[in-house]
């Protein structure tokens, strides 16, 4: 297997990939019974070249349901009948993952509350206090 391209600028080297396979669950008769379809993906993340500590450190974080106690990443596929599908599937997964991981999040700007929304709020506000008022029963003079 080739190197993994997350993007046009991160590679995931094949030495950091590791694919474990098993029996999958659910139907499928013989097929199910017989073969190792389920595949696996450990993806070695401390010890993997190209990631930056900081990229590192936000994997970890927003993949940590994927992670073990070592900080590598298990991504499971059987969603296929076949090993090879699978395997293929559980790439592509990982790859999503990593791309929308690795990006740091966008920086945001501050705004404030438009004028007319604040107007409309009292106005509301102003109405809902005329309606209570109306009824509420008369106070006697």
């Amino acid at each position: 297997m080739p190197d993994l391209e997350v993007n046009d600028k991160l590679t995931i080297p094949e030495s950091c990939l590791r694919f474990l396979t098993s029996r999958s669950s659910g139907p499928g008769g013989q097929n199910v019974n017989k073969l190792n379809t389920r595949v696996t993906l450990v993806f070695d993340l401390p010890n993997c070249p190209t990631l930056t500590d900081e990229q590192k450190r936000r994997l970890l974080k927003k993949l940590s349901g994927f992670a073990d106690k070592q900080g590598c990443l298990h991504i499971s596929s059987q969603r296929y009948r076949s090993q090879i599908a699978n395997r293929r599937d559980a790439v592509e997964r990982l790859a999503e993952l990593i791309a929308n991981a690795v990006n740091p999040p966008p920086k945001r700007h501050k705004t404030s509350v438009p004028k007319a929304a604040v107007r409309k709020r009292l106005d509301m506000k102003h109405k809902r206090a005329i309606i209570k008022r109306w009824r509420s029963s008369p106070e006697d003079d």
